[in-house]
């Protein structure tokens, strides 16, 4: 009895350090992605800045710089880093849904990831439509993923799942919205076992983007609210309007995707060529035409709209097209803040059309549109109220957002990070399909 008190004396001290370095990894991984999202975000910036101060110099430049940027950025993502193609955000979500093993880590490889993030700066030189946002999830699932990886942990869906709410959470300085999205878009349900990793990485990455960059609101302020009959007929517009527009977005980027991908593996080295630098074309002729609104992200657009300025009625058309190109292009990049910019847009015009105030308008908008294209009305809402600070607007803004994801299921049925995620774990399953029979050693929440 003795010998047996002592050998369960020694062994409770090592369980004890085991599991205080686990929690010091899992508390380090998310710091990292907290600071990751800081560098990737200045960076983002800085080199859409620079596009914009050299294409205002030299107006016919994109026409060169633009076309053959995605060329380079679609041949690099499909030929050298297979799986950084795209917003990331499906990466994320299929290495979920894929058992343990190589086929997990593939996607979320750090090699991939460091890939992810300089294509979509080198995008954002060139003029892409493109977001940093879902990168950014991509990128802080592979971190956590490594955390579990090097120090044995069994949970690995769960903290990719942690790992992307706090990429979200740092990418706009949007906590609630972190964790909104971990529940009802990486998971798809509420897993009680993984609440804790999630709200934990989200503060921790949150304190980061805080203690470097301070408290701010992504989009600026707005006190705009809904007035009258005529502000709750805006909001019924900008719901289904948007949404049925965001569908259509998504419905045409996965059909034209599926086509391309067929027509381009019949001669893969010309045809990915070809294509790339006919997206690439035609993103530089739109921004040309817009004289530049329709490049980038579209932040600057849509913070301005929120704030009251509505653009040129013509922005959001020539938005949603530059979107549309470069997310079909292959070039790696999210469409979160073009989304958000198109919606913004929209809603100004029409706010302005019907004698309302285009900050109103705008919030409708981008919670119609948003919710339209990613089908996910509680991260659409809380996000744009999050990144807005009103309050004033909440119940319309709810109501948009469902509207549109009324009218989305209208056009494309199946949400769009859902279905792109499926086929990256269809080329997985065909590349190995052992991976089918392949059992996770350990229980996973």
């Amino acid at each position: 009895m003795k010998s047996r008190l002592n050998v369960l004396g020694g062994l409770l001290p090592r369980l004890a350090g085991r599991m205080w370095r686990r929690r010091v990894a899992f508390w380090s991984g998310a710091v990292a992605v907290g600071a990751m999202s800081i560098l990737f975000a200045r960076a983002a910036d800085g080199a859409e800045n620079l596009f914009f101060h050299v294409s205002g110099r030299f107006w016919a430049l994109p026409l060169l710089i633009t076309p053959l940027g995605f060329v380079f950025c679609a041949w690099a993502a499909g030929s050298v880093f297979a799986g950084a193609q795209g917003s990331g955000i499906p990466q994320a979500i299929a290495a979920r849904e894929l058992p343990r093993g190589v086929a997990r880590r593939k996607l979320l490889s750090v090699r991939i990831c460091v890939a992810k993030v300089g294509l979509t700066v080198v995008g954002l030189f060139c003029g892409a439509s493109v977001g940093r946002e879902g990168p950014t999830v991509q990128v802080g699932a592979a971190i956590m993923l490594q955390v579990a990886r090097l120090r044995g942990v069994q949970n690995e869906r769960g903290l990719i799942l942690a790992g992307s709410a706090a990429g979200i959470a740092a990418a706009f300085n949007a906590p609630l919205a972190g964790v909104v999205f971990a529940i009802e878009e990486m998971s798809r349900s509420f897993e009680v076992n993984t609440n804790g990793l999630v709200l934990t990485a989200v503060i921790l990455s949150g304190l980061v983007s805080l203690g470097v960059v301070g408290n701010y609101t992504y989009f600026g302020a707005s006190n705009a609210a809904v007035v009258g009959l005529g502000g709750w007929g805006l909001t019924a517009l900008c719901g289904i309007g948007g949404g049925f527009l965001g569908g259509l977005y998504s419905r045409l980027m996965l059909d034209i995707g599926r086509w391309a991908k067929g027509w381009i593996l019949i001669s893969p080295a010309k045809r990915r060529t070809g294509y790339a630098l006919l997206c690439g074309l035609i993103v530089a002729v739109l921004g040309i035409a817009t004289d530049g609104a329709s490049f980038g992200t579209g932040y600057s657009t849509a913070r301005a709209a929120v704030e009251g300025v509505a653009p040129h009625w013509y922005f959001w058309p020539a938005k949603f097209l530059a979107s549309l190109a470069t997310a079909v292009s292959g070039i790696p990049g999210g469409i979160f803040a073009p989304s958000l910019s198109v919606g913004a847009g929209l809603g100004a015009w029409l706010a302005g059309e019907g004698g309302q105030a285009a900050s109103v308008g705008a919030l409708l908008g981008m919670a119609g549109y948003f919710s339209g294209v990613v089908q996910a009305p509680m991260t659409a809402f809380v996000i744009i109220l999050e990144m807005t600070g009103n309050t004033n607007a909440a119940i319309p803004v709810m109501v948009a957002a469902m509207l549109g994801l009324g009218a989305s299921r209208l056009v494309c049925p199946r949400p769009l990070y859902h279905e792109l995620a499926q086929g990256f774990v269809l080329n997985h399953i065909v590349a190995a399909p052992s991976a089918l029979h392949e059992t996770e050693s350990g229980q996973e929440s």
